[in-house]
């Protein structure tokens, strides 16, 4: 049981530290006002955009409250929208911004450069 509690510990740690890693390098490229959390949901984004608030929670294993609050701050700086669905009254979808396409270069490069750290001499 003890090394499964530091097993536990051990990722936790690792969790912690890639997103301080990843918070440090969006600095360097001057994409600070972009979070980790946000970058994920960036990043669902550009994999599928135009998708309901219930499905980018799924994709981002984020609390609706806390994605709620997320999609907020990304709106007022202009990277999504939100848009009532044309099939669906009742639903909502997250749709990406010009000004959020100008970022995903950037975004990928830091994101390429943390695949090399964290998997640098890995087979």
């Amino acid at each position: 049981m003890k090394k499964l509690r530091e097993g536990g510990f051990l990722i936790a740690r690792v969790h912690y530290l890639a997103g301080r890693i990843l918070a440090r390098k969006l600095k360097q490229y001057h994409l600070d006002e972009i979070n980790p959390a946000q970058g994920r949901i960036l990043f669902v984004l550009w994999h599928s955009d135009s998708i309901s608030i219930r499905e980018l929670a799924k994709k981002t294993s984020l609390e609706k409250s806390t994605l709620t609050s997320m999609l907020d701050r990304l709106e007022e700086a202009g990277y999504l929208n939100r848009v009532p669905s044309k099939k669906d009254r009742r639903k909502i979808l997250i749709e990406l911004t010009q000004k959020d396409r100008a970022l995903r270069d950037v975004y990928e490069q830091v994101s390429g450069e943390m695949t090399e750290l964290f998997y640098d001499g890995l087979t």
